[in-house]
């Protein structure tokens, strides 16, 4: 029996909050979280299915996210030049800006969209296809729902996750230089050099490493929603809210748990 067979479990995952039932509903989550990974590696492997939703997580994202890393790589530069002003160490706003937008905008960027934008699309397209019982015809078929619908999505978000990641990085280090040159003053030559005074390749990795664990879940969750909405067109709807608040919540978890991690295993530049 598959998670999407499993018996729904009322809770707050399942859009009924119950306060005696809130582990059956996370339980029925992680469950059906195992299902996916355990049909990653299965043939045959839906190539088509994969390229169809990599264009069209990417279609769905990669704007929104361009436009959003403009004013958070602005921000984060305004603050920081303001900062080490304050500070006397104006030359090391560069390696601050960089480090801010490699280890934590540039990846919370992306989960943001990648949950808001491409999820819901997801959400949306799995939670149709439900309420049409297209997935019950499916498994009356004896086709998985899992590796034949849910598995292209979970690998073509975790794909997108990662190239929006060095596009963000990218437009966030670009948009930081140029606010801090041109509206605070800096030296172009004193931000490029200050790079390498404290960031580190490891730094990009981990970034990089985040938004690909971001990825899995955003899709994973909007799967998982989507495969159980009903009710109709508004069981839709509510099933891609109840995704996008969920997803939210467990990226600022995961995030605090990998952020921990990475300074345990890889020490400061410098130390």
């Amino acid at each position: 029996m598959t998670a999407t067979e499993r018996p729904k479990a009322p809770g707050l995952l399942d859009g009924k909050f119950s306060p005696t039932r809130p582990l059956a509903a996370s339980g029925n989550l992680f469950a059906f979280a195992l299902d996916v990974l355990k049909a990653l590696p299965r043939r045959p492997f839906q190539i088509r299915e994969f390229i169809q939703q990599t264009w069209f997580v990417a279609s769905v994202t990669i704007l929104p996210t361009a436009l959003v890393a403009i004013p958070f790589g602005a921000v984060i530069a305004l603050q920081l030049g303001s900062l080490t002003r304050q500070l006397g160490a104006q030359s090391f706003t560069g390696s601050a800006s960089v480090l801010a937008v490699l280890r934590e905008a540039s990846p919370i960027v992306t989960a943001l969209l990648i949950a808001g934008a491409g999820g819901s699309a997801i959400c949306a397209d799995l939670g149709a296809r439900k309420i049409r019982d297209e997935i019950d015809a499916m498994e009356v078929l004896g086709i998985s729902p899992i590796q034949r619908l849910v598995v292209p999505r979970v690998l073509a978000s975790m794909l997108v996750a990662v190239l929006l990641n060095g596009l963000v990085s990218v437009v966030g280090v670009a948009g930081g230089y140029f606010f801090n040159v041109i509206l605070q003053g800096g030296t172009p030559g004193a931000y490029l050099a200050s790079f390498s005074a404290l960031a580190q390749v490891e730094d990009f990795w981990s970034g990089e490493i985040k938004a690909l664990i971001f990825g899995l879940i955003a899709a994973i969750v909007a799967s998982y929603k989507g495969l159980r909405a009903g009710g109709g067109p508004k069981g839709v709807g509510d099933a891609v809210n109840q995704s996008v608040v969920i997803t939210f919540l467990l990226l600022f978890a995961v995030n605090f748990v990998i952020t921990a991690i990475y300074f345990q295993l890889v020490p400061p530049k410098g130390q």
